[in-house]
């Protein structure tokens, strides 16, 4: 750590009791967003009280250092970086402060769809409704004055603020609302002096405002003006608003609620030319339209492409569609108005060759996904050339849509630049994406000119270069272009609030004339770089250092795919990522801080031998590999196996702790149990024992765990002569055991050969195979799980090759076979493998696909609560043990969509993640509790174990109870009996 970062870390230790991060780890983390700039900052600062933000705008104040106020780091035109103290509101100031009927009071960290959702419980909404809803906090969309496909109907933040609580520039803490000019100006505080000086300059500059003012229906660009001060009334909150941190430092914000719409319904347009769907944009919100939202051919092909849903939904042949969402008090309103539209637009204008029209609710989410979901369908293109969100803001005057539309394409083929476009049409708004590559000088060159020309064209018809996202360091050298003489007002008001200037310096008024390219996010290695103490480092890392099968050039690509949209730090029921997060959330608790962190040791920014120090690996070890973030993140970055590498990396330098090595080879340990089991499952149930193995091994006392089988099942497997390799024609498999059903639950694995045999199907047990090791790749210990996967690879490819199918009970084991023994080895036999791999139940669900199940099932009368295991969400589009089930008469089924379980693995047996462990399952646990749940369900022997973990109930894998159903095997009564004990499951 460098002298100064020291000293600032010291000082502000000294006045405030919060977080104050300045290790090069962490202000890696926090030096980017979603946009394309990286800024390193000096410190990081997470408040837990408006107090501590205070004494730290105080202290930045007297010693001329820049404060930059940061959400979820999600703007697109790094509003909130800066190289300055950047203070994080998002991680501890998340309360609704009050509830009334008409408003609302929160901390500046509360997440919008959060606080929607506790809205919804009253029926109400806060209207604004941007698309990272999800991800924003409400400091985030105040200071850029968020709106979205709803401006129609809802307007922007603007229009819902009531009263904002901020500290100024000197640190004072004050309120500003709507007030009599008289009030405003009493006294001689701070808070009067830049009323009083604010006053006078819009007075002075009424008529200049009001003559550059722009044409169009939304604006974010400068600081708005408009209704500051009117009849005699001041409201210095209106200003504050889209301010985007350089006037002041939001702490609480005061909101006007809204009724939630009644009911609504969706019409699909489908157009044959860009410009009909244009001209139908500037129809469409006069027939009471709440949304019109243009999205264009390049949008709809990937959506095709990328989701089953949409492939039949969007015709080929439709070069723009129009997504226009229509309100009303009663559904015949709602369809009355969506008739209207396809009456005017497709039957009288015919502009339209194709429309659907519908007020399903399940269809309506279906379709606004689309729409709601562009920038991820964006973010799925592969390649080098990115979309990138440089010049996605742009508003012109919505009557003069269709002739900008043919400019943008005009001024994109002058510069031989592909893009996408997407619009909030009924508002003159557009997203414009162009596909450049950001490693390549001259794209970056061409970037910066196509938005000059682009700019110039709006700017020409009274448009505004910031429509919706605010200006932040991409838009603000353009802003006295826009806006002339005004621009020297702004510079005015600047001062006014921070003299000093440092309230996030470079937004809104430009205070360095840095080239783009210095601060483009790096994407490849650089000769010298600080890491931290200001010592050089060499370049990136070497092929031969890394221990994945990959290279640095695909693990550089990995990396740069993360583009930082922060989606990864969703807290939404649609959602499962991230599971540590949801409950710390805490940047580097986010998948993205990983390949932020990975993308430092690629590019020269942090040595690659930091990756063997404990605070990268306290870091990496908040991923507990449930590959949720993978299978979630727009651009399906694989942070697990990223994750992996890093933690091999430690690993081959430090090993593991005793109680990390107890976990990563708990096969062996066992083993050991197994064999001496009386006196194992005695120490199993002992609390006084699982004392000592808890300060032994770190497994937490605790947490309950399964007793050993009287015999393996590969004993007994061996004595029914499985082990024998069939010679029928026909279907047959072979049954990889892995160390569950084999050593604690064989009864799981005889329903499994029950049912198959039943079906017909011949059952194959190999002698030779050992456990998965997933423990071990989760922990970071390739060269174990290496051995191990070579050892399964060889028996199990020579079945594939022999025509068996490999199926498996254990969700993790076949996440092993099918995806992790390729990332270790990258072998063509694990290759083989992985194609011949499926899960039990998928394979026996298959069965019933192709008319091969038998259902001659026995009804069984019982309700149960059915998880879905992380590692079957990420293997499979939907569970097909859940199917299984429904097949079974008399069985009630509830899914219990609560988030991942929270056992993770080896994760939950330790005693340092045992509670949080519990924390991350807790919804789903909760859920379990319900009464009118008899019993659990679940593939996954790790989530049996947390969901008995919190309940008296016994979790019975489906398998179990097909068997039953079937008659194999134990009855109903006897699985519902074995409830979990105090330390023991089922």
């Amino acid at each position: 750590m460098d002298p100064e970062r020291e000293r600032i870390r010291a000082d502000l230790r000294g006045v405030i009791d919060c977080e104050v991060l300045c290790d090069h780890l962490s202000l890696q983390m926090y030096a980017t967003d979603a946009s394309i700039f990286e800024i390193k900052p000096l410190a990081v600062v997470r408040p837990r009280r408006a107090q501590e933000v205070v004494a730290c705008v105080r202290y930045a104040n007297e010693n001329q250092i820049p404060v930059h106020a940061r959400g979820a780091g999600s703007g697109l035109a790094g509003e909130s970086l800066g190289s300055g103290i950047v203070i994080d509101f998002a991680h501890a100031l998340r309360r609704v402060v009050e509830y009334g009927d008409q408003t609302v009071r929160v901390q500046p960290g509360v997440i919008l769809a959060q606080l929607n959702r506790q809205l919804a419980e009253s029926g109400k909404i806060f209207g604004p409704d941007p698309a990272n809803r999800a991800i924003a906090t409400m400091g985030g969309v105040i200071s850029v004055d968020a709106s979205g496909s709803h401006w129609l109907l809802h307007g922007s933040a603007r229009d819902h603020v009531e009263s904002l609580q901020v500290i100024l520039a000197n640190g004072d803490l004050v309120e500003f609302g709507e007030e009599p000019l008289e009030n405003a100006l009493k006294g001689d505080s701070e808070r009067s002096r830049i009323c009083a000086g604010l006053v006078d300059i819009l007075q002075r500059n009424k008529a200049l405002i009001e003559k550059h003012a722009p044409a169009t229906a939304v604006n974010r660009a400068g600081y708005q003006l408009g209704g500051v001060l009117e009849n005699g009334n001041l409201d210095v909150s209106k200003l504050l608003v889209g301010s985007e941190g350089t006037l002041g430092l939001i702490t609480e914000a005061k909101l006007r609620i809204s009724p939630k719409i009644k009911h609504r319904g969706l019409v699909l347009l489908f157009f044959e030319k860009l410009d009909l769907a244009a001209k139908a944009a500037i129809e469409i919100p006069a027939l009471g339209a709440s949304a019109c939202d243009l999205l264009d051919r390049r949008v709809l092909a990937i959506a095709r492409e990328t989701d089953r849903r949409y492939f039949n939904l969007i015709p080929t042949e439709a070069e723009a569609m129009l997504l226009v969402e229509m309100p009303g008090e009663t559904t015949t309103e709602v369809q009355d108005r969506l008739n209207q539209a396809v009456d005017r637009i497709r039957r009288r204008r015919r502009w339209a060759f194709h429309a659907i029209v519908t007020t399903s609710p399940e269809e309506v989410g279906v379709y606004w996904e689309l729409a709601r979901r562009i920038a991820p369908i964006l973010y799925r293109l592969k390649g080098t050339t990115r979309p990138l969100p440089y010049l996605e803001d742009l508003a012109i005057p919505p009557n003069r849509l269709p002739e900008f539309l043919t400019t943008t394409q005009n001024v994109l083929k002058k510069h031989h630049v592909t893009a996408s476009l997407f619009a909030h049409a009924g508002q003159g708004q557009l997203h414009i994406r162009p596909l450049l590559n950001l490693a390549d000088p001259e794209d970056v060159a061409r970037l910066e000119r196509v938005a000059s020309d682009l700019y110039e064209e709006a700017l020409a018809i009274r448009g505004t270069i910031s429509g919706q996202n605010g200006d932040g360091l991409s838009r603000t050298p353009y802003l006295e272009r826009q806006f002339g003489p005004l621009y020297a007002v702004f510079q005015e008001i600047k001062r006014l609030f921070d003299p000093v200037g440092i309230l996030n310096p470079g937004k809104k008024i430009v205070t360095t004339t840095r080239p783009l390219e210095s601060l483009i996010r790096p994407l490849s290695a650089v000769a010298q770089s600080e890491a931290g103490d200001a010592q050089p480092v060499r370049r990136g890392i070497r092929d031969e250092e890394l221990t994945l099968a990959w290279t640095t050039e695909e693990m550089g690509a990995a990396v740069r795919a993360c583009n930082g949209c922060a989606r990864c730090r969703t807290s939404g029921a649609d959602a499962r990522m991230c599971p540590i997060f949801r409950f710390e959330p805490k940047e580097e608790a986010s998948p993205r801080a990983k390949a932020n962190l990975l993308r430092g040791v690629m590019t020269g920014h942090i040595a690659p031998e930091e990756m063997a120090t404990e605070p990268f690996r306290r870091i990496v070890d908040l991923c507990v590999n449930c590959h949720q973030c993978r299978i979630e993140c727009p651009a399906t970055v694989d942070i697990p196996k990223i994750v992996t590498e890093v933690k091999a990396q430690y690993y081959e330098t430090n090993g593991l702790s005793f109680s990390d090595s107890v976990l990563a080879r708990i096969d062996r340990w066992a083993a050991w149990g197994h064999f001496f089991r009386p006196l194992a499952n005695w120490a199993i149930r002992n609390r006084g024992a699982r004392w000592l193995m808890e300060k032994i091994f770190g497994i937490a006392q605790g947490r309950k765990l399964p007793l050993f089988a009287r015999r393996s099942f590969l004993r007994l497997a061996q004595r029914r002569r499985l082990s024998r390799p069939t010679r029928r024609s026909g279907r047959k498999v072979l049954f990889f055991v892995d160390m569950y059903a084999n050593l604690f639950d064989p009864q799981l694995a005889e329903a499994l050969v029950s049912i198959l045999e039943h079906n017909g199907v011949a059952v194959y047990v190999h002698l030779g195979q050992t456990v998965s090791g997933m423990p071990a790749i989760a922990l970071g210990a390739t060269p174990p799980a290496k051995k191990l996967a070579q050892q399964n690879l060889r028996l199990l490819a020579e079945a594939v090759r022999q025509g068996y199918e490999i199926v498996a009970t254990e969700p993790s084991a076949v996440m092993c076979l099918k995806h992790e023994y390729r990332q270790l080895l990258g072998s063509e036999e694990a290759d083989l493998v992985a194609s011949g791999t499926t899960e039990a139940c998928h394979y026996i669900w298959g069965l019933h696909q192709s008319g091969e199940l038998n259902l001659d099932f026995r009804p069984l009368h019982v309700s149960v609560g059915y998880h879905t295991p992380c590692h079957i969400r990420a293997l499979y589009e939907e569970s097909a043990g859940a199917r299984l089930l429904k097949l079974v008469p008399g069985l009630q089924l509830r899914l219990i969509e609560k988030g991942c379980s929270g056992m993770a693995g080896a994760f939950g047996l330790s005693k340092k993640n045992f509670r949080s462990s519990l924390r991350a399952g807790w919804d789903m646990i909760s859920s379990l509790r319900d009464p009118q749940i008899q019993i659990g369900s679940s593939e996954c022997s790790a989530c049996k174990m947390q969901m008995e973990q919190g309940t008296a109930k016994s979790t019975v894998h489906p398998l179990k109870l097909l068997a039953a159903s079937y008659g194999l095997g134990p009855g109903l009564d006897q699985l519902v009996a074995r409830a979990p004990h105090e330390l023991t499951i089922s």
